[in-house]
Formats: C-alpha cells, structure tokens, sequence
C-alpha cells in the first residue's frame, strides 16, 4: 500500500457505523430510531416502546415534546424535503402499546446498603432513579414543589403535554420504591453533605431562573411577568386570566409555550418580538408553525427599549427598528438602529432564556463554579470538583432540553454506580457492536427495502375552534393507522448496513449498475481527497466517512462507497452473485448502569475463580 492511499476501513469500530445511522448519531441518548420504527411497522407497539425506553425513559412523553435533534439528521431529507416523523412515531408506539409494567426493570428484594439523594424531580434526576433502583439502591428524590416532572410540568403547556401522560411515566420509575419528598426544598448543600445519610448526591433542578430584561419601567408594572415564572402558575391555576393585547419578547421554544397559552387564557392580539430576522430564531420550526397557525403574530428585528407606563399603567413597549448584515459565512453583525416604534400592550411576557440558580449551594464547600456561575461539571462522568456530587440536565450545562436531560442521567448513574462501589468512575465500558444479518433467503430480507417517495405525514390537530375552550385541551391528535402505515415506510433503514468482503468479489460491476443512487465506485486506490473526486458521483460531504475495502483479489482495484449517498435499499446484495455483499443489522451497544454492574459482577467472580 502506497503511503498516499486510504486505508482499509475498520468496521469494526462502533463509531463508523453508528455515524452511519444518522438519527441515533445525533439523539444526546442513542435511541435506536431505525429498530423501534421497523417494529412499529410489524404493529408491535409494545416492543417498540420497551425498545424506545431503554435509552430515551420517557417515549410517551418525549414522542409529543422532544426538541427532535434526530430529525435534521435524517437520511430521508438527504433524498427530498421532509426528514422521517420520528418524533410523532415514537408517540404512536406509546399510545398504542399494551400494559408494558410486567416488562419494566424491577428493583431487588434486598438493599445494597448504598443511599443516593436526588435533588429535583425533574427527567435527569428519574433517569438516575431508573437506571440505580433495579442495583439497590436506595433512592430518595428531593423536590420543591409538591408534585412530580420539574419543568416538564411546570414549563410545558396541558394541551402539549397532558398530566396523565407525565404521572403514567413517572409513575412507572417511582413504583420501583423511589423514596419522594414532596414540598421539601433542599436550602443548603453543606447541610445535606454534612448530615452524612447519603453516599453520593446528583443535583438535577434544571435553570429555574428566567431571564430579565433590564430597561426602563421594568419595575414600574405588575403587568410584566418572567415566562417561566408565568408559565409555572398557570400550571398550578394561580393565574387564570390576561390582557387582550400581549407581547412575548422571545423566540425560544418557551415563548412559543407563552404566547400559545396566552391566547387560551382570553389574549385577543398575542404578537412575538424577536430582535433578529427569523433565521436565526431558537424555537423550533414545528413550534413556530403551530403559534402561526393559531394566528400569533411573530415580528422581526425588534430590539426592546423601554415599556411604556402611563398613570402607573403598562400600556405599551417602544422598540428600536434594527437591520443586520449576514456575511458569506452566515454570521449576522450586530445590527444598525434605523428607527423606533411603539406597540400596544395589556401585558408582556419575558422570555428571553433561563439562568442556573444556585443559591443554596455554598461557594466554600469544594463545589466550583465558573464565570457565568455554573458549576464547572466533567462532560464524561458528570462529577463536579467536589467528590460525590453529580450534576445533570439544564443543572449542569444550561437549558437544553428533556432528551439531553436523560443522556446525562444515563451516564451520571454509570458514575454515582462506580463512585459508591469504590471504583474509578472515568473507567468505563466502551459502546459495542453487533452486525447480524437480515438474508432470510436468495433474495429476501427481514425488512421492507422498498424506497417509497411518499411525502411526510401530517399531524392531525383539534380544530382551531375547539382548541382555545380549555387549557388541558391536547392540540396533536396523533397519526391514524394509515398515516402511521405510511409514514413508518419513509424510513430508510439506514441500520441496516450494506456489509462488503472484498475476498469474494469478482469485480463484475453488478453491484454498481444496480445502484439507484451512484454511491459504489471499483477504483484504484488513493489519497481521499482524490479519491472523492474519482467517485460515480462525487462525495463532497466530507461529514460522512468514505466505506473503502481492502484490495480486491482479481485488479487490486478497491470497493469504495459513500456513504452519504446510500440509502440501503439492498439491491447491491440482492444483485451480487457471489455474495460479497450482504446486508446486516448494526446494533450499538450502549452500556448503562445495570451493565456496568454486570460487568464488575464478572470480574469479582473471575477473580475468586482464580484464587
């Protein structure tokens, strides 16, 4: 091999082909988004939603409001517009499974002795929960307020998110003997450290801080609220009213939240204020369609100035007219003032992002924090400076969202797990891979290969008339059986790995005449900037890896495949005549808790056996 040449790609890595799954590469948890659709479309619901709970913990919940980082990573909007509904799939699987409690972990008859405090009741700190319990630990959650969820229940909205589905969920983590209390708010970190009851602590309370917009006659009105602030006392029906006219200043995902429930609380004119041109909003593009949809007003490159009180009374906000600069790179200036306006106004919402608070955390006690306040948290093991406590979720990072809130559940249980076994917690399992494959005969597969251009479904909704009756009212409907029978076919399997053996090659172009998207090239080997150049079709997304194979055995020539380009449709296997492609299941192993003590188990009773 000629120093210049690429080398042959190892598969064997778990990073290559799990890179190849696009969906799961990018979901913080590594939901296994192909597998759980493939089931949904054999009608089994049930598996689908085990399968979708082993990584995410909450697919009912997750399946009406997760923030979708799986969908712009879809192979399906690589080939036409509109990525595969994976969010709204993992709600059908959800809704429509059976009674799944005989199949959720359990916990053990027995203590292990070991006692761990959750401070939140929010997804980061259940996650710990559900990943620690089935080890024996035993478990006791602190929370504030005097009910279950944390900001999912406080910050999301009844007709996005309704109650029963956050109690179903919970509740099936808190059954395993978690220990709750309620109305208890923890005030002091030394105290709870000091008392010396719990072996370790994992702090997951999100950022319950809001935002504030300090500008003249801030203070000078009652009729000013925080989102978040607001949001949570129209949760526990504290405020049940507001003006005709509002302004939400924000264009995040809560003040799409704000300006949607505000219409439901009497608003007649609810307008959204954003400083920037709408390219470069925060809130998602289905959360800005639905606010449109119900008629919300959302206007551009607006820099608030002042609010406008007369006579004690909030009565409008003035604003500066601002026009930006977008150089080739997408990157937006400052902006140039050009003008002022005022708008009327009843009432404005302040949502304009959320700060971690951390008051009752002393700064004297081993915990660091960084300039914006946060505690300075390893990314890995989710140990802060001081040993033993853990952070996770918006608690650790900042506001994100639920699905990342579960990922750093995930591997703070690895920790605290490790931590309270005495063994060092930054020694972790690796992520694995299985390859299996799906031949069932000559030219059969145990999936459907079909590419089918159909375009993506449409979520049904309550119509706009009935919608604004009441605030519990859930807006989504869910996908009918036949949209879900269309939709589950969008997915292109891109699990199902199209695996090569050079050695049984005979290099007869089968395979590269049969490609429906020119992603196989037989080529003499070389550097990979030129070896992209020399493809059937050129690979110019330099994200996704070139598949390059070892030097076939009749030219030296090599098999090279982009992998950007393939959609897995298997006709290459099914053409082949020798066999020297096939198509295999790609499995990530993704360790958690449960495994890690699986795996310190083997290696005590290896190293009895040895004594």
């Amino acid at each position: 091999m000629k120093p210049t040449e690429m080398k042959p790609t190892d598969t064997t890595k778990p990073e290559y082909f799990h890179k190849v799954v696009d969906c799961q590469w990018a979901c913080p948890a590594h939901t296994d988004v192909p597998l759980y659709i493939r089931l949904i479309a054999q009608g089994r619901f049930s598996d689908a939603y085990m399968e979708n709970r082993e990584s995410n913990v909450f697919p009912g919940i997750l399946g009406r409001v997760c923030d979708r980082p799986c969908e712009p990573a879809c192979r399906r909007g690589r080939v036409e517009d509109k990525p595969v509904a994976i969010c709204r799939l993992k709600r059908v699987a959800a809704d429509h499974r059976d009674d799944i409690t005989d199949r959720l972990p359990k916990a053990p008859a027995r203590s292990n002795g070991k006692k761990v405090a959750l401070i939140g009741a929010g997804c980061a700190s259940l996650t710990v929960a559900n990943d620690l319990r089935p080890l024996g630990y035993e478990v006791t959650i602190f929370e504030a307020l005097d009910t279950t969820g944390g900001l999912m229940r406080t910050n999301i909205p009844k007709f996005r998110l309704p109650p029963e589905v956050l109690d179903e969920e919970i509740g099936y983590i808190l059954d395993m003997g978690v220990a709750l209390r309620l109305n208890h708010r923890i005030d002091s970190m030394r105290a709870l450290l000091d008392g010396g009851e719990f072996d370790a602590v994992f702090v997951g309370t999100g950022a319950p801080r809001g935002k504030n917009l300090e500008i003249p006659g801030r203070y000078d009105s009652d009729r000013i609220h925080i989102g978040i602030d607001w949001l949570e006392s129209v949760a526990f029906e504290h405020v049940g009213t507001i003006g005709e006219r509002v302004l939400i200043i924000g264009v995040g995902n809560t003040a799409m939240d704000c300006c949607r429930t505000s219409l439901r609380l009497g608003a007649r004119d609810v307008k959204v204020m954003a400083r920037k041109p709408r390219g470069y909003f925060k809130a998602s593009d289905w959360e800005l369609e639905d606010a449109e949809e119900e008629n919300v007003e959302i206007i551009v490159n607006h820099s608030p100035k002042a609010f406008v009180i007369e006579d004690g009374k909030l009565v409008g906000m003035r604003f500066e007219l601002m026009e930006y600069r977008v150089d080739d790179r997408g990157r937006i200036d400052r902006g140039t003032v050009t003008g002022e306006t005022t708008i009327p106004c009843d009432d404005v919402i302040l949502a304009i992002g959320q700060d971690n608070a951390f008051p009752w955390i002393e700064r004297d006690i081993g915990i660091e924090f960084d300039e914006w306040e946060c505690p300075v948290v390893d990314e890995t093991t989710m140990m802060c400076s001081r040993e033993g406590v853990f952070f996770g979720g918006d608690s650790a990072f900042g506001p994100k969202n639920i699905i990342w809130a579960v990922a750093h559940g995930h591997e703070a249980a690895i920790s605290i797990h490790r931590y309270c076994q005495a063994e060092d917690i930054a020694d972790r399992l690796p992520v694995g891979i299985n390859l299996s494959s799906q031949k069932m005969g000559m030219h059969e597969w145990s999936y459907s290969n079909d590419y089918d251009p159909a375009a993506r479904r449409l979520m049904p909704h309550v119509d706009l008339r009935e919608r604004f009756k009441k605030l519990d009212i859930e807006v989504e409907l869910g996908f009918t059986v036949e949209q879900t029978i269309q939709e589950v076919e969008r997915c292109l399997n891109c699990d199902i790995q199209t695996v090569f053996a050079a050695k049984l090659c005979i290099e007869c172009d089968a395979c590269i005449d049969i490609c429906p998207v020119n992603c196989l090239t037989i080529t003499h080997n070389g550097d990979e900037q030129d070896l992209r150049t020399r493809l059937s079709a050129p690979a110019e997304n330099l994200e996704q890896a070139l598949y390059v194979s070892a030097d076939l055995p009749h030219t030296g020539r090599v098999m090279v495949k982009d992998e950007d380009l393939c959609v897995h449709c298997g006709l290459c296997a099914e053409r082949c005549p020798t066999g020297a492609w096939d198509m295999q299941k790609s499995t990530v192993l993704i360790p958690y808790a449960t495994d890690e003590a699986a795996e310190s188990r083997r290696h005590r009773k290896a190293g009895t056996s040895a004594a």
